[in-house]
């Protein structure tokens, strides 16, 4: 999720383009760069870094006579944080650049083509393919190269292209990546959020799937993707102040994250499930299908809600892989007797890929003969170099302290991994690993369209709920790890002292907690276990627990039970995890926003733990 910043108009560019960078750094900060149109060709700098080892390397540009030019911060996807790396990305010519968010799948498959016709790469990244593809079909006229370009490329994109041949024109494109574009009487902007835009515009122009802008100074003309017809577009005028635009109208980062889930599962998923097939395709993780076949146990290393990830993964895995698992909390995993060699493959699990603990884990795993699998949001992170392979999460950024996106994209990496090794393993037909994998694609959809409908219910019940003092989660089989995220998640930023159990370990002590004043959150999907679970709820109900429910659409069975009852549509019982989250994340950020907690940055806590 990087940042994208273009400028075309009578103001000198350079400050134009370092002020939107920095309004978008929040969207990416390994490395940053810019480029901009001066006498007759361009001129590029770039930075690996934070913003201000850029804003260094242009200190003496600041007043350069140039207004036209794009600015990109980045969130490394493909290939480590580097100089060769940062964008903008040139041609061959070093005449035409690109700048991008999102991931082009087939990049591997174009790059090796515009090898073997002579172009020369010089990074590691998807977006440098975009490049040498639009000079290809590049002539005199920039939009038609921009287009025929895209038509050969798969995924998702947000496009800021510049070229010497049009020294006044930017071109910009999306598909499954935000754009938005900004004008008044003299300029035309672009960028990747609204923030960069408002120091200079309020008038803006949303860009959808498939549609192309081409700006010149004053005036923005619009286009699709797919033929080049004209587009009319409607100006949109924005009242947002800066602080709540960088938050996209959103409160606070936390309910941004969670209205982002949905795009970051699809985005975790493109390109890793192969059409038709089933097959899983993971690039980067490092360890041969004989190798994987060849493993006789897994460990899952974790901390925190990375930790309740690898509790759902455990499910996953012995029953469509057919292979024993343990889950450690990483910073026990080291202080006692492992029984580890080279037949154990360990998975750490950790949004930053700096957690300490996790990080401590890996490297006695490592030393004990044990391959080892990271699941990481970060590129080139500590825990992605040491070990023997990745698999990356594609969340972007994750700014409130509280995870949201990061977990629900850990799950759906640790899925992709089941999916993938119960293949090498010969453990479940391929048609039904293909149907999960369309399954896992499908729960992204209905976390979209249920998101807006759960949060206007959730707003009304936590006027019941916000003043406890105390709040119980319970689950049973996959929901079990989702009621333990649901406790953390209220715990952490409304400062609720909560607890999630396993809905059958009610009896053998919690229950005694349980009277009228004891709220207790339950997950019962019409599941396998559905039946059980609702004895256990019985229980909580014949003690007077105040009880708020969450389960399947036209179980009329729950209402009997409570007025407080959260429905969600039926999907495949593997994904509920992913699904069952949500109200449970919505449920802790209403009511921390509901007692005035600071819910970006809840007290005490870092959202990357680099000590013990």
């Amino acid at each position: 999720m990087c940042g994208i910043i273009g400028y075309t108009g009578p103001r000198r560019v350079v400050p134009v383009l370092l002020e939107g960078l920095r309004k978008l750094e929040y969207r990416g900060y390994d490395s940053a760069g810019l480029v901009y149109f001066l006498d007759g060709g361009l001129v590029k700098h770039r930075a690996p870094g934070k913003l201000e080892k850029l804003a260094a390397v242009v200190d003496e540009q600041i007043g350069v006579a140039s207004f036209c030019g794009l600015g990109h911060t980045r969130w490394a996807t493909h290939g480590i944080p580097s100089l060769d790396n940062a964008h903008p990305h040139s041609d061959c010519s070093g005449n035409l650049v690109v700048v991008h968010n999102g991931i082009i799948e087939n990049y591997s498959t174009l790059r090796q083509e515009l090898r073997a016709r002579g172009h020369r790469f010089t990074s590691e990244t998807d977006t440098e393919v975009l490049a040498h593809l639009i000079e290809e079909y590049l002539t005199d006229d920039l939009p038609a190269a921009v287009r025929a370009a895209l038509a050969r490329v798969d995924g998702s994109y947000a496009v800021g292209v510049l070229w010497a041949g049009a020294p006044k024109t930017l071109v910009a494109a999306r598909n499954h990546s935000p754009l938005v574009l900004g004008v008044d009487a003299e300029a035309s902007y672009m960028a990747s959020d609204i923030p960069a835009l408002l120091p200079y515009t309020n008038q803006v122009i949303f860009l959808d799937d498939r549609e192309m802008a081409v700006l010149t100074p004053g005036v923005i003309t619009y286009q699709s993707v797919d033929d080049g017809r004209s587009l009319r577009k409607q100006v949109t005028t924005i009242e947002w102040n800066a602080a709540m635009a960088e938050k996209s109208g959103f409160r606070h980062f936390m309910l941004k994250e969670i209205f982002e889930q949905p795009q970051a599962i699809i985005n975790t998923v493109s390109g890793r499930i192969v059409p038709d097939t089933g097959r899983i395709d993971l690039p980067e993780i490092g360890l041969a299908d004989e190798v994987l076949a060849g493993i006789e146990r897994i460990a899952l290393v974790a901390c925190g809600t990375s930790w309740h990830a690898a509790l759902v993964a455990k499910y996953w895995l012995e029953k469509w892989a057919a292979i024993p698992v343990d889950v450690d909390i990483a910073s026990e995993f080291r202080y006692r007797r492992l029984l580890i060699n080279e037949r154990v493959l360990v998975i750490a699990i950790s949004q930053s890929g700096e957690t300490a603990d996790t990080l401590a884990s890996i490297r006695l795993a490592s030393a004990l003969g044990a391959r080892v699998l990271t699941i990481c949001n970060v590129v080139g992170s500590t825990m992605t170099r040491e070990a023997d392979g990745v698999i990356y999460t594609h969340a972007g950024p994750e700014i409130g302290v509280a995870s949201t996106k990061a977990f629900t994209s850990q799950l759906a990496a640790l899925f992709l991994f089941t999916l993938h090794l119960a293949r090498v393993r010969d453990a479940a037909p391929a048609e039904q690993l293909a149907e999960l994998g369309q399954a896992l694609i499908d729960v992204a959809r209905v976390i979209e369209r249920e998101l807006p409908l759960l949060q206007t219910r959730i707003q009304v019940l936590v006027e019941r709920y916000y003043d406890s003092r105390d709040f119980l989660f319970v689950g049973r089989g996959l929901n079990f790890p989702i009621a333990l995220e649901g406790a953390l998640k209220l715990k952490e930023i409304s400062y609720i002292h909560a607890e999630g159990y396993a809905a059958g370990e009610l009896k053998h002590g919690p229950i005694a907690l349980i009277d009228k004043e004891m709220p207790v959150m339950a997950l019962v999907p019409r599941d396998s276990v559905y039946r059980k679970s609702i004895s256990n709820v019985e229980e909580i109900k014949a003690r007077q627990g105040r009880l708020l429910l969450v389960g399947t659409q036209g179980d009329g069975h729950l209402s009997s039970l409570t007025d407080d009852v959260l429905y969600l549509p039926e999907v495949h019982e593997e994904l509920n995890p992913l699904l069952y989250t949500i109200p449970a994340q919505l449920i802790a950020y209403e009511i921390a926003n509901r007692r005035g907690c600071d819910v970006d940055q809840p007290r005490n806590l870092a959202k990357s733990v680099t000590v013990e």
